[in-house]
């Protein structure tokens, strides 16, 4: 046996000592080829957690938490990204993190569209709008965003879901409890007047070069505040510039008075015999042409739409948080973190149509395109007297091609490149039955 003196002796012990506190650092994530992680319970040093490093959809479930959700879910996303660019627009991860990080304050605006395939509810749109540095207004859309100023279905159905966190808009996750959860578009929202406001000149509103100031821009105020007040007011004109979506892409929300058990049949073509519970009620008084009933009659239950109903729009169901979840979360309408201080309702059911003059469209009068609405840059200065938009005016230029929102097996993230099978596929998820009957509409 090795004869170790004294002080020898303590020197080595007092090292060996020293080595246990030394930090350990995780394992390096392991990549496989073709881009996206093969394991994605990730190792966030930030949170120097060895024992347990969560899934995305553990986080995104609130079942794990994270010091710092931008650098969590940028390293995710920048080892999930495919590199096949030209597939769909894409902004990069770089940018994505910069257009989170310069909206988190209380005048952010940021907005997120989510394609959610979930098992119960199906493939819908999930509209997140923020309306403080903490939380965000949710809509689910069935059917997605309208994307074609002369379809015969322009009225779209967005119900009222719970608030969540801001940081959920960094959210590309999936599982077999919530199914698939991809970023279909990313941007910046922007709340327009409801009514457009004549622009009076005054010597007071000249601005110091000679230019003209419209009365509404000496009072600015923050895009969340309109947001708020748009809201509480039941309507509300959206502009979101997003990567994906058209320029100027405008939507019109409204929450009509009886929004709870009505939905209005939107007509396919010629009608054979009118059916009886087509109608509103006789009894039913409307105080304007807005508060007139947007949904027609139709078999539902609470939060469920019968897929076989006449109108061809089902197929949406909004379950309800499991028993086992926060009782807060049911009482106050919000996730836990996020604050519900615009007084969401759950389930509402509003109306979102595309707003296709602010889109850059113009109704054509006269001749055999009457009735259509085209972009108001595709009318020759000849032409203009026979076309104008909803205001009366001719002069704007704009107008896009209509898109069609597609569905789960087409439509890929604008920040990955992924589709939801991919998404499924990188987080392990085998055997996924998703809920089937989801169809496009393309007319």
């Amino acid at each position: 046996m090795e004869d170790i003196g004294e002080d020898g002796g303590l020197t080595r012990i007092a090292s060996r000592l020293a080595s246990l506190e030394r930090p350990i650092s995780p394992p390096p994530i392991q990549k496989k080829r073709g881009g996206g992680p093969r394991n994605t319970r990730m190792h966030d040093a930030r949170n120097g957690d060895n024992e347990h490093s969560p899934t995305v959809a553990e986080v995104e479930a609130g079942k794990a938490q994270v010091r710092d959700h931008l650098a969590y879910f940028m390293r995710y996303l920048s080892e999930a990204s495919r590199s096949n660019t030209n597939l769909t627009p894409r902004l990069q991860i770089g940018q994505f993190a910069d257009l989170y990080r310069r909206n988190l304050n209380s005048n952010g605006h940021h907005f997120i569209v989510h394609q959610h395939d979930h098992p119960v509810a199906g493939t819908h749109y999930d509209l997140r709008l923020q309306f403080s540095e903490s939380s965000s207004l949710s809509f689910a859309i069935p059917y997605g965003l309208p994307g074609d100023p002369n379809s015969r279905r322009q009225l779209r159905m967005a119900i009222e879901t719970r608030v969540h966190n801001t940081w959920n808009h960094l959210v590309e996750s999936a599982s077999h409890a919530t199914g698939s959860l991809l970023i279909w578009d990313v941007g910046e929202y922007e709340i327009l007047p409801n009514r457009l406001k004549a622009v009076v000149e005054t010597d007071s509103e000249l601005s110091e070069d000679g230019g003209k100031v419209s009365v509404q821009d000496s009072n600015l105020r923050s895009e969340p505040a309109e947001l708020i007040e748009a809201f509480q007011m039941r309507r509300i004109r959206l502009r979101l510039q997003g990567s994906k979506l058209p320029h100027d892409y405008t939507i019109y929300l409204r929450l009509p008075s009886n929004s709870g058990s009505l939905i209005k049949k939107q007509q396919r073509g010629p009608r054979k015999r009118a059916r009886k519970d087509m109608s509103p009620p006789a009894t039913a008084n409307y105080s304007s042409e807005d508060d007139r009933p947007v949904f027609a009659y139709r078999r539902e239950s609470e939060g469920v739409v019968d897929t076989n109903s006449h109108d061809g729009a089902g197929s949406f169901h909004a379950p309800d948080i499991s028993d086992e979840e926060n009782d807060g979360i049911r009482v106050n309408n919000a996730y836990t973190g996020a604050v519900n201080s615009i007084g969401s309702v759950h389930q509402r059911r509003w109306v979102v149509t595309l707003d296709r003059e602010a889109s850059g469209f113009m109704k054509v009068r006269k001749g055999p395109e009457k009735g259509r609405w085209i972009p108001h840059s595709s009318v020759s200065k000849g032409e203009k007297g026979n076309s104008r938009g909803d205001d009366g005016e001719n002069n704007h230029a704009g107008g896009w091609e209509p898109f069609y929102v597609r569905g789960r097996d087409e439509e890929r993230s604008v920040v990955t490149g992924r589709l939801a099978k991919e998404i499924m596929d990188d987080e392990g998820v085998k055997g996924y039955n998703g809920r089937k009957m989801w169809r496009p509409v393309l007319e």
